[in-house]
């Protein structure tokens, strides 16, 4: 069967089942959102004389918990306008809708006998063949089709989207006793190409592969900090970012979460593996029982682990739980030697060896919690899964872990970390030992560029399923063609080379720029084209402040004059040169990173990336061709005059505020990504394949090198004075400082083309040493050089 999903319903509008709802609607999905009919008119609806028979009132469930997602921080649409996806309605009226639907995805109250009510009701108007799925963290899915059809059982199963659906990857996929194998294989393959989801594919166990694991080493953690007479403070110092995990580490998650949910999970498995081996590390902690009973549930109830209270001078102060006397006192600092030593490391394994070898306090937590995880997931083989790599798969996408459990223990050494915890006494699964015994030392291991896993049940290494289709970088040293101290060009086949490089935060310096240089050059010579991407969590935060501010605050101004050409002949260099150039950005792609995929062929970005130019925040304009881009862009719509200064006027504030897309979705509607040249990977692992793949594309569409621009029209005095009088305006209303008004002005400046009597046709490189001149100017003023102090300091600009 040819499936296509073209709309879909969901039924169930609460937290979940409407940001799941935005997730599809943010695709292109058609989505049907249904919601129970309320018992009566609330008091507003009776003063408005509104009774039960009206739609608003009928519809007031689904339509308050829709305008309840449309306000949520972060934003669960990619854009506003994937709003128009929604149709909101009831289920005693609108149900008969989802004979139209492709898909229904069942959202209600996490209760049995509630779904299969529910799914009573749908069995009525759905059409044969059509998909069912109900979205449950932990019911049993063997019980929730009883009763049905065989149609309807064997197009049934059921999934679990993490909340939120846009930012949280994973997806499991549980299948029914009746699921048709073509179903699973449909929805794993969907999940990931369509929803951009890893899609693990687990057994029908209680909490499923994520919340089964995931919720121990969150109940490990509270283990280990007993016994070390640990705080709340240090143990949210010692879990977060630092060893890999978000940067809400334990406690503050757990208060994000709500300790109900977390507690309602624990006790679950209590009741329900009373046979595993960990079954005490599940049984909850007196504080946790005590906050329970208190209602302390975390943000939802306004205090948990932490609590917010207005100070003296009315900032808010956060205060931190003491789990001994159950009293909220100041945050503590804490302090280790051994976090003093991980710190400086920006390589997470080679920090993770550090922390596991520690000699204080925090490096025996480090151990302790790593042997209690490590136990725990080798016992787990084949309960809940047969396959080691979904585990990690499903902490990944599912916890934010940017390594996973056996990742982890791979990177710390297989074997010595297993003497290690015999000398403990802590057991591990014998299959582990007998690993090792046949010669294997490791979980992982890459072979030919393709990442393979240890296979439990033959014994052998087996390459990781569905992964063919991504290319990951790292995986390809072998394939390395060039490299300096920050890049490495790799040959990712099929005569198409990709370039990428490793600095703090991915920033854009000098050894970059030579490294995007050599590139072109190398693919122009030997390649059909160049993929340009970087791994980590962003794709740059830009160009070198350090550098920047370093060159300004000693007033080099010929190493800074050389600096900026250095770059614009970069970006120049991308955009002329003989051979096709895609970018593939995700996350963070601000400053100088975006302005190289302004000068792209095209661009193939991740659908979470956030793109902009924000040089205006550090007190310059965009120097890398970026301000001379926005011009071009404007000058380049074939509409009346008058509406083309209106669009260079909404590209200017766009500059100006240093606007930031925040999705790849919404750059198209900030002119930072253009419709048919540039596109969307909704999963990001697929972005360098995608991108590749427009690279061959656009070489056999016959790619030619772009001739160099000398019809670029820009407005001079007629755009300029229209650009100043609204920056007027803003600073006599106290809406930006006086150093804003000045940037502003000198980007007015660069994107009218100048004081120009008359609209004029000018070149590029026009419009490039306009750029670049006025750069030059705003790094030798002292707000500037503040500015940038500010962010090497702090990592927040300052507002002088």
């Amino acid at each position: 069967m040819n499936r296509a999903i073209r709309k879909v319903a969901v039924i169930g509008s609460g937290v979940m089942g409407s940001r799941i709802a935005a997730h599809f609607a943010g695709i292109g999905v058609q989505v049907l959102l249904l919601d129970i009919v309320p018992k009566e008119p609330n008091d507003a609806e009776k003063v408005k004389g509104l009774s039960l028979e009206s739609k608003l009132v009928r519809n007031r469930i689904v339509n308050d918990a829709l305008q309840a997602t449309i306000k949520s921080k972060p934003s669960a649409f990619y854009t506003k306008k994937a709003l128009d996806h929604v149709k909101t309605g009831n289920i005693d009226d609108d149900l008969p809708q989802i004979a139209d639907c492709d898909r229904i995805i069942e959202v209600a109250i996490e209760k049995k006998g509630i779904k299969q009510k529910v799914f009573e009701q749908i069995e009525k108007y759905r059409k044969p063949g059509t998909l069912i799925t109900s979205n449950t963290s932990g019911i049993p899915i063997h019980l929730m089709s009883e009763g049905r059809s065989e149609d309807f059982r064997k197009n049934f199963c059921g999934t679990h989207f993490f909340n939120p659906p846009r930012y949280l990857r994973l997806l499991e996929i549980i299948p029914a006793p009746d699921t048709d194998p073509k179903v699973l294989d449909f929805l794993m393959d969907y999940g990931d190409r369509f929803l951009g989801k890893t899609t693990v594919l687990c057994k029908d166990t209680p909490a499923f592969i994520a919340n089964r694991v995931g919720v121990f080493g969150f109940m490990a953690v509270f283990h280990a900090m007993q016994e070390l007479g640990l705080n709340v403070d240090d143990i949210d110092t010692l879990t977060g970012t630092v060893m890999g995990r978000p940067k809400s580490a334990t406690f503050r998650t757990g208060d994000v979460v709500g300790l109900d949910t977390l507690v309602h999970v624990a006790k679950g498995l209590v009741e329900n593996v009373p046979n595993d081996e960990a079954i005490s590390i599940f049984k909850l902690p007196p504080f946790l029982e005590q906050m329970v009973a208190n209602k302390w549930l975390g943000d939802k109830t306004g205090q948990g682990f932490y609590k917010k209270e207005k100070g003296e001078k009315g900032k808010s102060d956060i205060l931190t739980l003491n789990l001994q006397t159950m009293e909220y006192g100041p945050k503590q600092k804490s302090k280790f030697a051994t976090l003093e030593a991980a710190k400086p490391i920006d390589d997470l394994k080679a920090r993770l060896k550090v922390l596991y070898g520690g000699q204080d306090k925090a490096g025996e937590f480090y151990r302790k919690f790593h042997h209690l995880l490590f136990a725990y997931v080798s016992h787990r083989i084949p309960e809940i899964t047969d396959d080691l790599y979904k585990i990690d798969d499903a902490l990944k996408a599912g916890f934010g872990w940017e390594i996973g459990a056996f990742e982890s223990w791979d990177v710390l050494g297989v074997a010595k970390v297993l003497e290690k915890m015999k000398a403990e006494g802590i057991a591990v699964a014998p299959w582990v030992q007998e690993m090792l015994d046949k010669g294997n030392s490791s979980f992982y291991k890459t072979e030919n560029g393709r990442r393979q896993y240890y296979d439990i049940a033959s014994q052998s290494y087996k390459e990781i399923p569905g992964t063919g289709s991504f290319i990951i970088l790292e995986h390809l040293d072998e394939k390395v063609v060039w490299k300096n101290s920050a890049c490495k060009l790799y040959d990712i086949g099929d005569d198409v080379v990709a370039l990428s490089w490793t600095t703090k935060m991915n920033s854009i310096g000098g050894e970059v720029l030579e490294g995007v240089q050599k590139s072109v050059a190398i693919a122009e010579e030997k390649y059909k084209g160049l993929v340009i991407a970087n791994s980590g969590a962003n794709f740059s935060a830009g160009a070198n402040v350090g550098l920047i501010f370093m060159f300004a605050a000693e007033q080099e101004y010929d190493e800074l004059d050389f600096a900026v050409r250095q770059f614009q002949a970069t970006t120049m260099r991308l955009r002329y040169s003989s051979i096709p150039v895609v970018v593939a950005p995700h996350g963070m792609t601000l400053g100088g990173g975006c302005e190289m995929c302004l000068h792209a062929d095209a661009v193939q970005a991740a659908a979470e990336t956030y793109i902009g130019l924000v040089e205006v925040g550090v007190g310059l304009i965009p120097g890398g061709g970026g301000s001379k881009e926005m011009a071009i862009r404007a000058a380049d719509r074939n509409i009346k005059e008058d509406i083309e200064v209106n669009y260079l006027q909404q590209l200017f504030i766009n500059v100006g505020m240093a606007k930031v897309s925040t999705s790849a979705h919404e750059a198209y509607e900030n002119f930072i990504l253009r419709p048919g040249f540039d596109r969307i990977s909704i999963n990001p692992d697929r972005r360098i394949t995608d991108a590749k793949r427009r690279v061959l594309q656009l070489h056999e569409e016959g790619y030619t090198q772009p001739a160099a621009r000398h019809d670029i029209k820009v407005q001079g005095r007629g755009g300029l004075g229209g650009l100043l009088a609204g920056t007027h305006g803003l600073w006599r209303g106290n809406y930006i400082s006086d150093y804003d008004k000045l940037i502003a002005e000198k980007l007015a400046h660069v994107m009218c083309g100048g004081d120009l009597s008359q609209a004029t046709l000018v070149s590029e490189q026009y419009l490039l040493d306009l750029e670049r001149e006025a750069f030059l100017s705003l790094c030798g003023q002292r707000k500037t050089l503040e500015r940038l102090q500010s962010i090497l300091q702090t990592g927040k600009p300052l507002r002088n």
